[in-house]
């Protein structure tokens, strides 16, 4: 056995066993970090099919600020598994019948399909060209060939990056906002202010 091949089934069976996992932790928390488990063992796979690429996007995308982000929520949180626990007799029947007719789905897909029917690739597409790393080939057609759809969709995260600034930054009733001018000017002499407390003032009963 070669250590590619002994490398492919290290990372699968360690990527499924992580897989099963995530969903069968009790801890929300233990179920996050083995979904890092497994997107990095899904990088190591990517590497060995040459897309090294894929596996930084991976490592960095998903492991380093999905994974992360979905960390700091659920530690956040604040769940009750009591809760969580009783209402599963109530709901497994349901649950169970909606598992089973995805479960049919995906096998009738499956049985229908067959790779390579109907699929039309391009000539500059089929393989990474040689001397040339996957990073650069997917550089190459990206800056190139697929350079306006690509400012397209840059455009569009930035609208929607906008919208989301407008809609979260609106005017409130009742809310004070940050002046950073007010901020800027401020001077020791603005900032401190000297009260004089009544000395000696008695309370009338």
């Amino acid at each position: 056995m070669t250590v590619a091949v002994f490398s492919f089934y290290l990372f699968s069976v360690v990527m499924l066993i992580a897989g099963v996992a995530v969903i069968t932790a009790r801890n929300p928390v233990h179920s996050v970090l083995w979904l890092i488990v497994a997107f990095f063992n899904a990088a190591g796979l990517f590497i060995l099919l040459g897309a090294e690429f894929l596996a930084m996007l991976l490592i960095i995308v998903y492991v380093g600020a999905v994974a992360v982000l979905f960390l700091f929520v659920v530690m956040m949180l604040d769940i009750d598994f009591a809760d969580l626990r009783s209402g599963l007799s109530r709901y497994l029947p349901l649950g169970l019948l909606v598992a089973g007719i995805i479960l049919a789905e995906i096998l009738l897909a499956g049985g229908a399909w067959a790779p390579g029917q109907g699929v039309v690739m391009h000539e500059a597409l089929g393989n990474t060209p040689a001397g040339m790393s996957n990073t650069q080939w997917i550089g190459s057609q990206l800056y190139t060939r697929y350079l306006y759809v690509f400012q397209a969709a840059g455009l569009v995260l930035l609208v929607s990056m906008i919208g989301a600034i407008v809609l979260t930054h609106r005017q409130r009733v009742g809310t004070k906002r940050q002046n950073i001018s007010h901020q800027v000017a401020m001077t020791p002499g603005k900032a401190v202010r000297k009260a004089q407390p009544g000395v000696g003032q008695g309370v009338e009963l």
